[in-house]
């Protein structure tokens, strides 16, 4: 077999030994024969969090709804579902998601497993809505846990980077249904944006920001608002100085919005509104480079005022930076642990050579507000640095060590950040 590569193509995997479960059985089958494997969902982490020198094991097949239970509002699915997927399921049920990532075309488990996104001031990240998980441990036997009988753990592990076993299956907390209009609105000056950033944050269930940091302020605002079905598309014709659009816009200047969801004000149910991207276009891979930094959201004028500073370097290696709110949990290794926060996620040009070169400057002028950075994007801080940002660190890795006593599902990246190794 071929070596396999990431769906950015960027991180090439270190072994040729992939292995394709098709059920539960196989899986605790294959843990029991290896003594070093690692899981893969999607293939949307841009580092080697989920690498392997020995097995790899991907869930494509294990992508299937197990139980709805619409009284009580939760959904269990299998561990490599993905949010697409799972919200055509949905369709019809009268019940949602609260929140899906830019890009729907990722899976459940691996989504969760690094506290991926989260858009909205009282939105939390996508794990903050696993009520309960299914997986195979080191010793290959299945573990069941659940917000009900084992919280604390369950905290500990819903965020877990892969480091304690293979998720088969989560249950997830639904909302009820609902409809979004998406309005963009166009040049928001920094003094604007210094002056109302509370305001502008609020303005909707889902704000973004969008900046290529090439002069001051941000170029786009993105607002997606909760509405009643068939609602009127008016919208106010400016956003503190920042003027209404009037045709659809795609994030990166220049590029045709036909894969955008639909904008200008037109209310839609909430999976083809609250990504950026349509659910029926699936990019086979994304030659781009991520990066995002996770910060308390008392910083943010501070932090953009830095990160500002750096435009001239930044901005020749770049698609797009986006700003999001994204409201605090409980999740001991979630970036948004006990703070509200601000995403601040750069999408780069895939020039790793110059963008490897200029983190370390945006990291060092983020340092006074203690980032962490996104555990499955790029990034170039000490371990020790980041280690810092997570005060339940040490009792993750007691947990780790107890599912997984001899390291079974370790590997350098998580020897480094992780451990300290």
């Amino acid at each position: 077999m071929e070596k396999q590569q990431n769906w950015a193509g960027n991180y090439t995997y270190s072994t040729t030994n992939w292995h394709t479960p098709k059920d539960v059985a196989d899986i605790q089958q294959l843990v029991k024969e290896c003594n070093h494997i690692k899981v893969v969902g999607s293939r949307h982490s841009f580092n080697s969090i989920a690498d392997s020198e020995h097995h790899m094991m991907s869930l494509e097949h294990l992508n299937q709804v197990i139980a709805f239970n619409k009284e009580a509002q939760t959904i269990t699915v299998e561990a490599g579902m993905k949010y697409s997927d799972l919200s055509l399921y949905l369709e019809g049920t009268g019940l949602a998601l609260h929140n899906l990532a830019s890009l729907p075309h990722i899976s459940v488990a691996g989504a969760c497993m690094t506290a991926t996104h989260g858009s909205g001031d009282r939105n939390g990240n996508l794990a903050t809505i696993v009520s309960a998980i299914e997986f195979v441990d080191a010793n290959g036997e299945l573990v069941h846990l659940s917000r009900k009988d084992d919280e604390e753990t369950l905290k500990a592990l819903v965020v877990g980077l892969g480091g304690f076993g293979v998720i088969t299956k989560l249950t997830l907390d639904l909302v009820p249904e609902y409809h979004i209009k998406q309005n963009v609105y166009h040049n928001l000056t920094l003094a604007s944006f210094e002056e109302h950033v509370e305001e502008i944050f609020a303005s909707a269930y889902s704000v973004s920001l969008f900046t290529d940091w090439s002069s001051p302020g941000f170029n786009q605002v993105w607002q997606k608002e909760k509405v009643a079905e068939g609602a009127s598309a008016q919208a106010a014709p400016a956003l503190f100085g920042a003027t209404l659009a009037t045709e659809k816009m795609h994030p990166i200047a220049g590029h045709g919005a036909e894969h955008c969801t639909d904008q200008l004000g037109v209310a839609g149910i909430w999976h083809d509104r609250m990504p950026h991207f349509r659910m029926n276009f699936t990019p086979s891979s994304g030659k781009e480079l991520q990066t995002e930094y996770i910060i308390p959201r008392q910083h943010i004028v501070d932090a953009v005022t830095a990160v500002g500073q750096l435009g001239g370097k930044i901005s020749p290696l770049l698609y797009v930076c986006e700003l999001r709110s994204i409201a605090q949990d409980d999740l001991w290794m979630s970036m948004n642990y006990q703070q509200d926060s601000i995403g601040i996620h750069f999408t780069w040009k895939d020039d790793w050579e110059r963008v490897q070169q200029v983190l370390p400057e945006i990291e060092k002028a983020l340092e006074a507000f203690e980032p962490r950075p996104h555990w499955g994007k790029l990034f170039t801080m000490a371990p020790a640095l980041v280690q810092a940002q997570y005060p339940k660190l040490p009792e993750f890795r007691s947990l780790l060590q107890k599912y997984d006593p001899n390291g079974k599902f370790r590997n350098a990246f998580l020897n480094q950040y992780i451990f300290g190794e």
